[in-house]
């Protein structure tokens, strides 16, 4: 067993200290920081002072529409007393946009001129302030009372989902919203360090074989014990790398903005019960370590650390399909594709997460799925230190069927 910590701890150690891992984590860090201060760099770059653009308005109704437009960040609005100084305007430059607004059948129509094409953006804004404004003006057109007005422009119904079986949990929008964001959290989580570090413990152990280094270290150290400290050497330098940037975005949201976003962040956090965060880690903690250990093993079957990338390749395969079926249960994650890859070892970790949080399920689905992951990796485990005894010190060309062949050739 020292021999085995000394390996962990000498791995864990030259991990923290290489260049690629420093390199990682500064560009997670930085890429945090750039996204939580986006504005900001957008108007450095851009020499915008949030200025909003002027919008011009010419209206043809017999209403008032003033109070419907009201300024804010993006837009500010002037008008015009003729229809023909819209088009002068946008000519000079005066305006960046504007609207012709008159009346058919008492419904709203908006004719939205500019000089040159808008934005998808700028064209999507003005159209839902057009939208806002026909609905405002159609509840004007009622000759209603003030208080009437406000009734009706708040509308918004009070709904409580009721399930009459009791077996199922029953969740309110919110939690599944905030079920939604964390699963989608961990999924990310889980690719970014599979496609990482799978690459790192495979040219690791790949690295150490081609140069030899294998060969005197395990005249002192049994092959087990070597695998062993590989794959949970390189886990711990993942909980470490994430950990960090766990604490960078920690400060950020803490302390930026006046905690704005951290309340945002608890508030979601606050709608999920601890049962989800157990389930969640335990898929999380377990992926990774499935992926890791198959890592080891494809790191052994090569002869030299060109032909690493060959192997990955099927791994590669199983983390970009698991990922892209978590991505497709964000509209829907209640379809048969998201509940039958829940199940799937090598996609659960990803899937069933998502089911947990978003969907009304029984408690001993993810249980379920849980005991299937475990099991699947305590199987995968010992195949794969048994493979690995024998094709470690097995060198062999030839694609990855073929090296596995050559390995029960020699070693049977």
């Amino acid at each position: 067993m020292s021999k085995f910590w000394v390996l962990l701890r000498t791995l864990y150690v030259q991990k923290l200290k290489s260049k690629p891992f420093i390199i990682m984590t500064t560009l997670y860090i930085i890429g945090l920081i750039g996204f939580t201060f986006w504005s900001d760099i957008k108007e450095l770059f851009s020499g915008d002072e949030n200025t909003p653009e002027i919008i011009a308005i010419y209206n043809g109704t017999a209403e008032d529409i003033k109070p419907y437009f009201v300024d804010d960040v993006d837009f500010a609005y002037e008008y015009v007393t003729q229809a023909e100084e819209l088009e002068k305007g946008l000519e000079k430059g005066d305006y960046f946009a504007a609207l012709e607004l008159s009346d058919i059948e008492g419904k709203l129509a908006a004719n939205i001129y500019s000089y040159e094409a808008l934005g998808f953006k700028d064209q999507e804004r003005l159209h839902d302030v057009v939208t806002s404004t026909s609905q405002l003006y159609a509840v004007g057109q009622l000759n209603l009372t003030p208080e009437q007005t406000a009734l009706v422009l708040d509308s918004t119904p009070l709904v409580q989902m009721i399930t009459i079986n009791a077996e199922e949990s029953t969740k309110s929008t919110d939690e599944k919203v905030a079920g939604m964001v964390g699963s989608y959290a961990a999924g990310i989580i889980i690719y970014i360090v599979v496609i990482s570090f799978l690459s790192i413990i495979t040219t690791d152990v790949a690295s150490e074989k081609g140069s030899r280094a294998l060969e005197m270290l395990l005249v002192s150290v049994k092959p087990e014990i070597h695998f062993r400290s590989k794959v949970f050497g390189i886990f711990l330098v993942a909980v470490t790398q994430f950990s960090i940037v766990g604490a960078v975005l920690f400060g950020l949201l803490r302390f930026v903005d006046g905690g704005a976003k951290w309340d945002m962040v608890m508030n979601l956090i606050g709608e999920l019960p601890p049962s989800y965060y157990l389930f969640v880690t335990a898929f999380l903690i377990l992926t990774i370590l499935l992926y890791l250990i198959i890592g080891a093993l494809f790191g052994s079957l090569v002869s030299k650390v060109e032909e690493s990338s060959q192997v990955m390749t099927p791994t590669m395969i199983l983390i970009i399909i698991a990922f892209y079926v978590m991505i497709s249960g964000v509209s829907n994650p209640d379809t048969l594709l998201i509940k039958v890859f829940s199940y799937i070892p090598f996609t659960a970790g990803m899937v069933m997460p998502m089911r947990i949080g978003a969907t009304d399920m029984h408690i001993a689905e993810p249980a379920i799925a849980l005991l299937i992951l475990f099991a699947s990796v305590a199987a995968i485990y010992k195949i794969s230190l048994s493979f690995y005894k024998r094709s470690v010190l097995t060198y062999s060309t030839g694609g990855i069927i073929q090296k596995i062949k050559t390995v029960f050739k020699v070693t049977t």
